[in-house]
């Protein structure tokens, strides 16, 4: 089989499907355009997210058997029609779904014991102990939206931490030893940090607004480490302005491009975000949360994993 590599990913999926007997090609530059224009001699491709697979593109595609996608999320891929067209999707959740779970963790951490604010007050020479007096997790009720991999991934990590931890997803049933699986209405009652881990759906798409946010009974910690889309900046500037979210750590934003390389389309920044920049209670990352070193090799080995399986049996 002939293999496209549309993104550069570690240098073992190349070298274990040239085991396999595979052809590998690289095209890390070309256009979607130019890209299609050749797409139809090949058998799979491997993409992260640098361009949208939709309908146009596979229908060119005519002798394409199967997409390996090096991270979590099909968005950016017509599955629906790549399916009909019988072609195996290669997803890799599970390869950076640990990676994912030390961040939200570490995002929580950071924010409860304001480790940014007093880290810049200290090469600033500011000395303020009473100012930086942090939060316990423990006694808390951690709230878990979405309980597949990565969910699962980061209750896992909070079995060391007194707290209850709870979850909400639309299957039934996912619930296991390191969450209880609850209804909105409950996880909407007890929650006291929030923390988001949907794929980017219509369902999930603009979910944290601000009528779902005023239902909650407590004053919230949001972590999302999911999908900038789930979340309406603007409406949860305002619920932090109201108190009602207490802070938040966001390893993704809603203004992101869909290949999320890149923040901005130009250099206007939004209101909201120019809020969330100067808030010593927002902490801010540029989706690298499933981006470590180990998660690189895992995500690569997981998608050779999963077309081994299929096609070389």
């Amino acid at each position: 089989m002939k293999v496209l590599h549309l993104d550069v990913n570690h240098p073992l999926i190349i070298e274990q499907f040239k085991e396999l007997g595979f052809q590998n090609h690289e095209d890390y530059s070309s256009s979607k355009e130019e890209v299609e224009k050749k797409i139809s001699g090949y058998d799979g491709i491997i993409i992260r997210s640098r361009f949208t697979i939709d309908k146009a593109f596979l229908d060119k595609a005519t002798n394409l058997k199967f997409i390996g996608r090096l991270g979590a999320g099909l968005e950016n891929i017509d599955t629906d029609y790549a399916k009909q067209l019988g072609i195996f999707l290669a997803a890799a959740p599970e390869g950076n779904r640990n990676a994912v779970g030390e961040h939200a963790l570490g995002m929580i951490l950071s924010l409860f014991n304001k480790l940014n604010k007093a880290d810049k007050e200290v090469r600033n020479g500011k000395w303020d102990r009473e100012g930086n007096r942090g939060l316990e997790l423990d006694g808390k009720t951690v709230g878990i939206i979405g309980y597949g991999n990565m969910g699962k991934a980061f209750a896992k990590k909070l079995q060391g931490f007194d707290v209850e931890v709870i979850c909400y997803d639309i299957v039934g049933g996912v619930g296991d030893a390191n969450a209880r699986q609850v209804g909105i209405m409950e996880l909407k009652q007890k929650s006291q940090v929030l923390s988001l881990h949907v794929p980017q759906t219509e369902t999930t798409m603009n979910m944290i607004k601000a009528e779902f946010l005023e239902g909650f009974n407590n004053p919230l910690w949001l972590i999302n480490t999911a999908r900038g889309k789930c979340v309406v900046t603007e409406d949860l500037v305002a619920a932090m302005k109201e108190g009602k979210v207490l802070g938040a750590g966001l390893d993704v934003l809603e203004y992101e491009k869909k290949s999320f390389e890149d923040m901005f389309g130009d250099s206007q920044l939004p209101e909201a975000f120019n809020y969330l920049i100067k808030a010593e209670n927002v902490i801010l990352s540029p989706h690298v949360a499933g981006w470590t070193v180990e998660s690189k090799v895992k995500l690569a080995q997981t998608v050779v994993d999963k077309v081994r399986e299929k096609f070389c049996q």
